[in-house]
């Protein structure tokens, strides 16, 4: 595929927020860059209401410049669906990628998708965050089943959910990692990043990024920070991130174990335009999931040469090497305290950012379209 080849993206883009957004778009500029003609389609409702478990599904940002986006499907309404994928159908795309993080939109995306591939023309193929969700509902699988048979093809960003996938479907499928979010603007120094945020510029920080889920595991975190081995370092915790899960728990364990003095909360969406500021404020990005796939954390976090924490479930041991950018560890509050000990005893930010710097190079977004375009020189060959 060059030149001229059109791209659709079906999708969460802007004015929708978060990292699915962010994903999108940056997927879609790769395309640009390379001279695909490329744009997005994306929700004028992505969840109702009472789904979304966070304050707010939009972004008071402005628009990424240079990116046609069109706000025009709506989750719920089978009507529009097949309304986006006549619409789709008759613009003819090469190829038609669908970024699927969530059964419930199954229903809305393989509509469209059977549709448009009713041209006999254009390649339907997936980015797979999940095929199988971290927090289970009924009719998951089904769900899932009927995207699966409705995509040509599938790129998996861990190779757990590779695994995953050809449980459902023997349909070809390629492993790319997730690429570096790049996108956060470049990194500067860490006593200015603090000073932005208002941060003490003598303490040290740990940063725990993201919607704050229950499997994130930041329960995990409390306790480990809660230990005699990390209450004896001169370091806080910094929580930057909202609550998509019942905050009273969290709070609740805050009091009991005593930590108010150990933190830094900050428990809402940060917006793009401030991502940086974190990232660049703290030593140290910690991870402590109970169930993952890959992070897009782990990504930010790439992009400004921190080492990381992670727990060694799922996907994430592909991306991080123990004892290289960081320590892999058991999704227990020990043997996290035992790595944020070992990191700050054996000073190791700066050789773990380093190597940070030299190991996020297998993680480009060209990596990510060459994937994607074997697999549609694959299946172009195979019809």
């Amino acid at each position: 595929m060059s030149g001229q080849k059109k791209v659709i993206l079906l999708g969460s883009a802007h004015p929708l927020r978060g990292g699915l957004a962010s994903f999108n778009e940056r997927i879609i500029r790769e395309y640009q860059d390379k001279g695909y003609d490329a744009e997005i389609y994306t929700f004028s409702l992505q969840y109702p209401g009472f789904l979304f478990p966070g304050k707010t599904q939009y972004s008071d940002e402005p628009a990424p410049d240079g990116l046609k986006i069109s706000v025009k499907v709506n989750s719920v309404n089978p009507f529009n669906w097949i309304k986006v994928g006549f619409e789709l159908k008759k613009k003819r795309p090469d190829l038609l990628i669908v970024k699927f993080w969530l059964p419930f939109m199954a229903p809305c995306f393989g509509t469209i998708a059977r549709l448009v591939k009713r041209n006999g023309h254009t390649k339907v193929v997936s980015i797979v965050d999940n095929i199988i969700p971290h927090e289970h509902r009924i009719g998951d699988r089904m769900f899932a089943k009927y995207w699966v048979n409705s995509a040509d093809g599938f790129v998996a960003m861990s190779k757990n959910v590779l695994n995953d996938l050809a449980t459902f479907s023997s349909k070809p499928a390629l492993f790319c990692a997730h690429p570096i979010y790049d996108n956060y603007g470049e990194a500067f120094a860490k006593d200015e990043a603090k000073r932005l945020l208002g941060l003490d510029p003598d303490t040290s920080y740990m940063l725990f990024f993201g919607f704050i889920r229950d499997y994130k595991g930041l329960d995990l975190l409390l306790k480990a920070i809660s230990t005699e081995k990390v209450r004896s370092l001169p370091v806080k915790l910094l929580v930057a991130g909202e609550y998509y899960s019942d905050p009273k728990p969290y709070v609740d364990l805050i009091d009991e174990l005593k930590l108010h003095d150990r933190l830094v909360l900050r428990t809402e969406f940060i917006p793009e335009s401030q991502v940086s500021k974190y990232f660049c404020a703290c030593d140290l990005v910690v991870q402590p999931y109970k169930s993952a796939t890959q992070s897009g954390v782990t990504q930010i976090a790439y992009h400004f040469d921190k080492p990381m924490i992670i727990t060694n479930v799922g996907g994430l041991e592909e991306f991080v090497t123990n004892n290289l950018v960081g320590y892999v560890v058991d999704p227990q509050p020990e043997a996290i305290a035992d790595a944020i000990s070992a990191f700050y005893m054996d000073r190791k930010e700066a050789e773990f950012s380093r190597n940070a710097s030299q190991e996020k190079l297998r993680f480009t977004w060209s990596n990510m379209l060459e994937t994607i375009n074997s697999l549609f020189i694959n299946q172009n060959k195979s019809s």
